[in-house]
């Protein structure tokens, strides 16, 4: 099997490259179709027209709020013949469409992250759901986006639950990398770990552990500071290199699982994701010392350690059984474990990561 290391073409990161927006797509496409964020149009939109002008002939649309089939097809009839480029700028399904979008159109994807909540800027991966919420599936795309362009004055200026939601999402990279390097799975690159991406996975979880506290600091005060810079590349390259190249395991698999529970659906995707994690590692039988340590760090920077901050108030065994069953679906990547996964090994170690965090919170 051959070793795989997925990236974009170019990251950009740092304060104010928002600016040099036009320089960078200028290399890739003169008319592009802009998708924006519905709610990032109302504060960014006046800015984007200024960076793009005199240089761009762009056309801006708003993104409905769904990364589904329907908004991708629907994008994409708009753009067909008219971009010659497809920019994203927003949070995560907003990306993900975007990078859908120029798949079918055939053209070269920047994209610009508003919000550092997630890793999904840097993939050749669209997740897409339902017109519900529900997850759909993955549509794993040719090649990685041409641009992510990363403008750490807008992530800081951004709500704070946002970072630590990407700090959810980061958290998995690790532990499912490791898991896919013990059953030597095939990774969403197509090919198993190279060295570097397994590397690439501890780094995300060591700048984690040593940076997310004082980065949500900054970002509750939308302040830019070392730590915060360190964070932004940890949620959003780091992890992205990593999962991709890493492999998906049984966090993100649990996090599609719960996607089936209404109640979840106001929860963030990291924050999702974090949880699911703790899930993973009691499926994994880690010790009681690794497991309290990950949930004091989510405890620490907000991140949701029982199913009531998730939305499931009154845990009901046979509506987890749902979620249970559809995160190990065939084809779900809760089947990279280094061991066979069952709905009710899920089940049984959601209820107990539950009491883990409870009792941890003191509740």
């Amino acid at each position: 099997m051959d070793k795989i290391l997925a990236a974009p073409g170019r990251y950009v990161q740092g304060p104010g490259t928002l600016d040099r927006l036009a320089d960078y797509v200028g290399k890739l496409g003169d008319k592009p179709l802009v998708i924006v964020d519905k709610n990032v149009r109302e504060f960014l939109g006046d800015k984007l027209t200024q960076v793009m002008a005199g240089q761009l002939d762009p056309i801006m649309e708003p993104f409905r709020g769904e990364s589904s089939r329907q908004e991708v097809m629907r994008l994409q009839e708009l753009g067909a013949d008219k971009a010659n480029v497809v920019i994203g700028v927003g949070g995560g399904k907003t990306i993900d469409t975007a990078k859908a979008v120029a798949y079918y159109l055939k053209a070269p994807v920047a994209i610009v992250p508003t919000i550092a909540a997630t890793d999904a800027p840097t993939s050749a991966l669209s997740v897409l759901y339902t017109e519900d919420g529900v997850f759909d599936e993955y549509l794993v795309l040719p090649a990685n986006p041409d641009l992510v362009l990363v403008d750490t004055r807008i992530i800081a200026s951004a709500p704070a639950r946002f970072l630590s939601s990407g700090m959810g999402d980061a958290l998995a990279t690790y532990f499912e990398a490791e898991a896919c390097a013990k059953s030597n799975a095939v990774a969403t690159a197509g090919g198993v770990q190279t060295l570097a991406a397994r590397q690439l996975a501890r780094l995300c979880f060591e700048t984690l552990m040593e940076y997310s506290e004082q980065a949500l600091w900054a970002a509750e005060h939308k302040v830019i500071t070392p730590a915060l810079e360190y964070i932004v590349e940890a949620n959003t390259l780091l992890s992205g290199l990593g999962f991709e190249s890493g492999g998906l395991a049984a966090a993100h698999a649990i996090h599609n699982g719960f996607t089936a529970l209404e109640e979840t659906h106001v929860v963030y995707h990291g924050e999702k994701v974090a949880y699911s994690t703790i899930v993973q590692m009691v499926l994994e039988g880690r010790s009681s010392e690794e497991i309290e340590e990950v949930i004091d760090f989510c405890i620490a920077v907000n991140l949701p350690v029982t199913l009531a901050q998730l939305g499931i108030e009154k845990p009901d065994p046979q509506r987890l059984m749902l979620a249970a069953e559809a995160a190990t679906k065939p084809e779900e990547t809760i089947h990279n474990m280094p061991f066979p996964v069952t709905a009710e090994m899920v089940r049984d170690a959601i209820i107990a990561a539950d009491a883990i965090g409870s009792a941890l919170l003191g509740n």
